[in-house]
């Protein structure tokens, strides 16, 4: 049964945008005053996390409500196209409108994926996606997040076009379509800022004085942390000490990243005046988050495609006329929460094939209540990565599963910024046996990373081969956006 009364939903997402990214979580800097309203006017979670930090299956999961590993959705190249239910499904089975504006990155909109009604989509591109980052373990070096981030610059994306369309058409539909549905409706509307390039405006960079930047945690090459994965990937796909940014262009390109998260702060801000506006505040639910995180050279790292925090935390924002505002709840939860909380949300119940989800319905929390301790689940499988990779985060650690190589375990709590490795300490070794146990209830390590080389080994086959993809190389900038956004 449900556990709030029916409301509509609005339910905001953005792509890249970290944690730490906005004034609401404490970014000294961050100019996100629309996200600071909602998060004073509802609740903030401030342990939320994507379950896998690369756009197209963590969005799978955020559909769904399930991992990637039970999707088969291993990596950019592997989108999903409705194996199992999403949210929507159930929503259009109770009578409920669901209508999407923006990025979803799934195939294609003629797949059923339980979202029909789809304005000025973004999907993968050519249905096919990234193979390039389908290729494992040993691939050519590839720097485009260097690269990507070394190249800030003034302007106008095609991101911020679409962004800008995306919500034209969101503040149309709440105007125009909102009032014709009599029962309970979500809309979602999805942006794409922040994630990179890293192009803003004059204006907003300008709310960024380089000598106010923080430099990135262990920014420098002799602080980087080394763990025989961690050093793979970031020399594999990003960096080696060879190649670090000086000190300037760092400042720029964070000054620039903060400014595209005030661009999309706009964006919001003019979504929820509208939803005022129109007199729908006290009928409807709002729901923000993003589908993962931008490491922002820390660690040496940029990009995603990690377990670290900078990449796997993500904001998680709650608001309605249900919700006591200015609280901030510690518990973990992740994105396949957002499954039953939005059916919740409308007054649907979940489906008999709904009861193995491992997400839960977060309005009682958002309402006061504890949550029953919960430890998130994460995995990562593909660009750069040689074997693959799990998290677990309970209340106070987060442990990261290697295959093949050591774990990593940091207590958050005293280390927030994950500068002090705890596995290899005699002390450490209950917890991590305890933490495999728990990682082991929920997931062969082994199998799954065998299945998902072999799945990708297979379609990387299809399009040609090894040499074939490697030729093509990564998609340039990411995913485009749709014909009529892109640059002439």
């Amino acid at each position: 049964m449900p556990t709030v009364d029916p409301l509509n939903l609005l339910l905001i997402t953005s792509d890249q945008h970290r944690r730490s990214a906005a004034g609401c979580y404490g970014h000294p800097q961050a100019y996100t005053p629309n996200l600071d309203a909602l998060a004073q006017r509802g609740v903030r979670f401030d342990t939320a996390y994507c379950n896998f930090p690369i756009c197209v299956p963590s969005r799978a999961s955020l559909a769904t409500g399930r991992y990637a590993h039970e999707l088969g959705v291993w990596d950019n190249a592997a989108p999903y196209i409705g194996q199992r239910p999403s949210w929507g499904h159930r929503l259009i089975e109770h009578g409920h409108a669901v209508t999407t504006i923006g990025k979803l990155h799934f195939r294609r909109p003629d797949d059923d994926t339980g979202f029909p009604d789809q304005r000025i989509p973004m999907h993968v591109k050519e249905g096919v996606g990234d193979l390039y980052g389908s290729l494992r373990p040993d691939v050519p070096r590839q720097r485009n997040y260097l690269n990507t981030a070394a190249n800030p610059r003034v302007g106008e994306s095609e991101y911020m076009r679409y962004d800008a369309a995306t919500t034209r058409q969101a503040i149309d539909w709440l105007a125009n379509e909102a009032p014709r549905h009599d029962a309970p409706w979500c809309l979602w509307v999805s942006y794409t800022l922040p994630h990179s390039p890293f192009v803003a405006s004059a204006e907003d960079i300008a709310r960024y004085p380089l000598e106010n930047m923080e430099l990135p945690v262990n920014f420098r090459s002799p602080y980087w942390p080394h763990h025989p994965h961690i050093d793979y990937i970031r020399e594999q796909r990003i960096q080696s000490p060879n190649e670090q940014l000086d000190e300037t262009l760092v400042r720029r390109t964070i000054a620039t990243y903060l400014a595209m998260c005030t661009y999309l702060d706009r964006q919001i801000g003019s979504v929820l005046a509208a939803l005022t506006g129109e007199g729908l505040e006290n009928s409807t639910r709002v729901i923000y988050t993003s589908d993962h995180g931008e490491m922002l050279g820390d660690h040496g790292m940029w990009g995603k495609n990690l377990l670290y925090e900078g990449a796997s935390a993500v904001p998680f924002l709650m608001a309605g006329p249900d919700i006591a505002p200015g609280r901030a709840a510690s518990q973990p939860v992740s994105l396949v929460d957002l499954f039953p909380t939005i059916v919740d949300a409308v007054g649907c119940s979940l489906s008999e094939a709904d009861d193995d989800l491992p997400g839960r319905s977060l309005w009682p929390a958002a309402q006061g209540d504890r949550l029953p301790e919960r430890t998130i689940f994460g995995e990562y499988h593909a660009s750069g990565c040689r074997e693959a990779m799990y998290m677990l985060r309970d209340a106070t650690h987060k442990y990261v599963h290697h295959v093949g190589d050591s774990p990593q375990l940091f207590d958050l709590t005293a280390d927030p910024t994950e500068t002090r490795d705890l596995a290899a300490d005699p002390r450490s070794a209950l917890r991590l046996e305890r933490f495999e146990q728990h990682l082991r209830a929920i997931v062969d390590p082994e199998a799954v990373d065998h299945a998902a080389k072999a799945d990708q080994a297979r379609r990387v086959e299809a399009a040609g081969g090894l040499d074939a993809v490697t030729r093509r190389g990564p998609i340039a900038g990411g995913t485009p956006a749709p014909n009529q956004f892109r640059d002439c």
